[in-house]
């Protein structure tokens, strides 16, 4: 009995020192921004680009540069991602590239990701990232209302909600321009309805959630003039 526990014991021991240790746990998203530095260690972007930073409607707009020709654009969309997760990863995504301006779609995914997340957890998130730029860079920013995509009807109170806040927010600085740069909010959420006040259904993808080309045209319509030129 003695010797049969000794070799189930020399067994185990064996076991655990063979077995591969814990594998630290990523945070979201951290594989796509290792990808961005893939990129980048390949062809660096340029800098005083205009930064487009944000989730998949950003992500899934590939073509994204040929919408603005003659602007130099950095694509730098996740999809999926929060305005916490560009939060965590400001200094890896925002701040290596020098822009010359900043525009953010963010936020949606906040409000979809959790019940318990409220249009002033969205404000409050995107004022935090506000003020994590402004402490290493002056560059405008302009923000792009959440979009009224059709399989997110239950969220459209918070998402009005939230616009709104922050729209007030962006007015607040764009009234004193003297002591900060300048601030922009581009409502294209207005742009996405038709004369009823619904989504426009022929501008979304079949997920009623991702836009085609009628939506990015709107998009481009709407962001183009408040673009920085060279």
């Amino acid at each position: 009995m003695k010797y049969f526990l000794y070799l189930f014991t020399c067994f185990l021991l064996a076991c655990n020192t063979n077995s591969k240790p814990d594998t630290k746990i990523s945070p979201p998203f951290w594989n796509d921004i290792q990808n961005f530095k893939k990129q980048d260690s390949i062809s660096f972007p340029p800098k005083n680009a205009i930064l487009f930073l944000g989730s998949s409607s950003f992500t899934m707009w590939k073509d994204m540069q040929s919408y603005f020709p003659g602007y130099n654009i950095i694509n730098r969309g996740f999809g999926g991602s929060t305005l916490l997760d560009q939060i965590r990863y400001a200094n890896d995504i925002i701040f290596p590239y020098q822009p010359k301006q900043i525009v953010i779609y963010c936020g949606e995914n906040d409000l979809a990701s959790s019940d318990t997340v409220t249009a002033q957890m969205v404000v409050d998130r995107f004022i935090q990232l506000f003020e994590i730029i402004r402490k290493k860079s002056e560059a405008p920013i302009a923000y792009i209302s959440m979009k009224p995509s059709p399989s997110r009807r239950h969220l459209f109170t918070k998402m009005d909600e939230a616009n709104q806040e922050i729209m007030k927010f962006v007015m607040e600085q764009v009234g004193d321009q003297l002591l900060h740069p300048p601030m922009a909010f581009i409502d294209i959420h207005n742009k996405m309805l038709n004369a009823y006040g619904q989504p426009m259904p022929e501008i979304f993808l079949e997920d009623s959630l991702h836009m085609n080309a009628k939506g990015y045209a709107i998009w481009q319509k709407e962001i183009q003039p408040y673009l920085l030129k060279d």
